[in-house]
């Protein structure tokens, strides 16, 4: 492999980028560029914002070039479109993966296969073998790591002679990341496909590639080779900030005895080299010495010096005091933001500016935008990059990142456009249930769940533009003040709740409140029952309040959100579902409610793909399809992978008699073989044991026998000094 990626073939290099230049608007992205592969593989780093994405899509025809050129083994590519560039030899892998919701994974290569060629369906599904075990699936019901393992067969089915591969490995989990870093590695011993990489993981892109460029600031600032580049930790923290890890929140510990450093000298890097980077066979040929260099770890045994000291965390009040917060952008709001500031103040409670401007110039804000960017990752420079996207989206982390940092918030109140609103909902969803959270806000009389999310934020629309002072904002923006004014006083006032009863999370819909109700009957005297709709929100705020440890149980009877999500009906949960109870190991105690159906909005929104299915008119908005065998097959198998990582104890029921009030003899969703399709591929898929139980009843979801099994479940579960200690050694 070394040799092939090392050495360059005859005639003109696979790729040449000469003096490109990139414009949005005044931003100048790409500063001249030059970039030459001649052959194998090449890996381009750099931060965020620095132009890699826009280096791709240059190269793709997919935005302007203002001037230079782009060469594709000899033949200049600029001002073609992307399907003439796709037509010469030129794959594409973009960020994000970008696959179709509603295609199978066979369906996606099919549609991109051509005919001749090395790459055929065959040969990708023998070379990603799990993509052939999920062929059947749709693009929306894949992990990351499948997504990109498809997003790059789609590719390679177009039989490139180049592959542009733009962060192959962003959001992937580890184990994930070495899978497709694998995969990369064949491609590149392979030598059919000349690639270039484009990749902010440094251990990935040094791996792969021999040679590396590192891109700063629109610019090639160098290429080195990557043995090179991989034990230069100086050089990694100078140019790409990886010195230390950005997203490790984590103060290094002081160190009292640490050697001086007249005592230690200058700090030594030391290489460790493993013999056998794989595990060796009979049939292994030897090592080449690129992978001992490439793999070798490095390790540094003098003190870490010159590390950026701890942002200072100043306090918005005195010791037991609150304040409430007005948030925007002051460099276009700043107006309306202080005219809600100074109604606050009139009214006597105590509050804070704080400006999200991403322009950098000052507003005399209590709480300036360069000390909330401080908290970007990145710092600073990973807010105020000169671009507008990338800017808002680095306040965006920045202020949510500073604000589960403090302490004395009395609420929070903000005004804006949709631009505003993006920037302050994400922060204002990290703040417990119950501090008051309001936006005024121009989209705040359309679809607002992307905003809201989970959390109890209320939205109140402008009206009018929230842009200069007049008589219809000073209405809305003095309503917003005085409302965040009663709540704070009101929450203060309030008396203080006496002796709580431990709190747990019921899921209910309308076709199982029958079973809900009466396992909140049972357990009212004991526990405050917390009831979720299980809308696809629903269920984010249950599982919301179970990871900050503001439930102690949960009763999960209604899981119908997953058929939503695999399926494509309007109440979705998210992949994460389950995902807090795994993470807390919390007891759990779970059901099949309401999985027979998938909401739809009014039947002329129900896709045409689904016609002659049966259909369910719950009202003239919603619209129920009841699911078939095959789907009821994959959500057993969906909701048993996460019950197989669950290590707390796990009770999941299942109902023979009915899974919803629309299940049972003589109702519109009674089908006994998709029910059993349910239960038999789930009971199949779990790994049963003392702890993991699947317990089968003859009865249906809604009878009292059912309910009262559920309940004893429950306080078998909490009550057993096995549950109680596990719950005292996480706390």
């Amino acid at each position: 492999m070394a040799e092939r990626r090392g050495s360059e073939r005859a005639g003109p290099p696979a790729l040449e980028v000469r003096g490109l230049n990139v414009f949005y608007g005044a931003s100048h992205a790409l500063q001249g560029v030059d970039l030459r592969l001649a052959s194998g593989v090449l890996s381009v780093v750099g931060r965020n914002g620095m132009g890699k994405t826009t280096l791709c899509q240059a190269i793709m025809g997919m935005v302007p070039v203002a001037s230079g050129t782009v060469s594709f083994r000899g033949q200049p590519v600029t001002g073609l479109t992307p399907a003439e560039i796709s037509r010469l030899g030129i794959g594409y892998v973009p960020q994000g993966r970008r696959l179709w919701r509603s295609l199978t994974v066979d369906e996606h290569l099919k549609v991109v296969e051509g005919r001749g060629g090395a790459w055929s369906v065959e040969r990708v599904y023998s070379t990603f073998p799990r993509l052939a075990e999920r062929k059947n699936n749709g693009g929306a019901q894949l992990s990351g790591g499948e997504q990109q393992m498809l997003a790059i067969s789609r590719a390679l089915l177009q039989n490139p002679r180049l592959l542009v591969m733009d962060e192959p490995t962003e959001g992937l989990a580890p184990v994930i990341v070495a899978q497709v870093e694998e995969m990369l590695q064949q491609l590149a011993e392979d030598g059919e496909i000349d690639v270039l990489v484009i990749e902010q993981n440094i251990g990935v892109a040094c791996a792969i590639a021999d040679t590396v460029a590192i891109m700063v600031n629109g610019r090639i600032n160098r290429v080195a080779p990557a043995r090179e580049l991989a034990g230069d930790r100086d050089l990694q923290q100078r140019l790409l900030g990886v010195g230390r890890h950005g997203h490790d929140d984590t103060p290094l510990p002081e160190r009292t005895d640490a050697p001086a450093a007249s005592e230690t000298g200058p700090a030594a890097p030391v290489k460790i080299y493993l013999s056998n980077p794989k595990t060796p066979n009979r049939w292994s040929q030897p090592v080449p010495v690129a992978v001992h260099e490439r793999t070798a770890r490095i390790v540094t045994s003098a003190p870490v010096a010159g590390l950026a000291p701890e942002l200072e965390l100043r306090p918005l009040a005195g010791p037991g005091a609150e304040v409430v917060l007005v948030a925007g952008t002051l460099d276009t709001k700043g107006a309306e933001l202080r005219f809600i500031r100074d109604l606050i103040r009139a009214a006597g409670v105590p509050v804070r500016l704080v400006d999200l401007s991403t322009s950098g110039a000052h507003s005399g804000a209590e709480i300036p935008a360069h000390q909330i960017a401080a908290f970007h990752p990145r710092g600073a420079a990973g807010v105020f990059t000169g671009d507008r996207g990338q800017s808002v989206a680095g306040m965006t982390e920045a202020f949510a990142r500073w604000i589960v940092r403090q302490q004395g918030i009395s609420g929070i109140v903000s005004a804006g456009g949709s631009g505003g609103t993006a920037i302050v909902a994400p922060a204002m969803r990290a703040l417990p249930v119950g501090v008051p959270k309001l936006i005024v806000s121009t989209v705040a009389s359309g679809e607002v769940r992307q905003y809201v999310g989970p959390a109890d934020i209320t939205m109140m629309h402008s009206v009018a533009d929230v842009q200069g002072l007049n008589a219809i904002t000073e209405e809305v923006l003095a309503n917003a003040a005085h409302a965040m004014v009663g709540m704070v006083q009101a929450r203060r006032a309030a008396r203080p709740r006496g002796a709580a009863k431990p709190a747990i999370g019921l899921t209910m819909f309308g076709v199982t409140t029958p079973c809900v109700q009466q396992i909140t009957g049972l357990l009212h005297d004991d526990y405050d029952c917390l009831v979720f709709h299980a809308t696809g929100i629903g269920g984010q705020a249950m599982e919301k309040l179970i990871d900050g440890d503001n439930v102690r149980g949960v009763i999960d009877i209604t899981t119908t959100e997953v058929a939503d999500r695999l399926v494509g009906g309007v109440f979705p949960c998210t992949d994460d579902r389950l995902g807090a109870v795994i993470r807390t190991r919390m007891p759990y105690v779970g059901s099949v409610g309401a999985l027979d159906m998938v909401n739809f909005n009014a039947p002329e929104t129900v896709p045409e793909k689904y016609a002659g299915r049966t259909f369910y008119h719950h009202n003239p908005q919603i619209t129920l399809m009841r699911t078939t065998v095959p789907e009821n097959a994959a959500m057993g198998r969906w909701i048993a992978e996460r019950l197989n990582r669950m290590e707390g104890p796990v009770r999941f029921f299942l109902p023979e008699g009915g899974v919803s009030a629309l299940d049972s003899p003589g109702k519109p969703f009674h089908d006994p073989a998709a029910r059993a399709a349910l239960f038999d591929s789930l009971q199949g898929a779990v790994s049963q044991t003392a702890n993991r139980q699947v317990i089968r009843l003859p009865h249906h979801i809604n009878d009292p026998a059912f309910a009262e099994a559920v309940v004893a479940a429950f306080r078998e579960l909490h009550d057993d000094p096995r549950t109680t200690r596990r719950k005292e050694a996480r706390r």
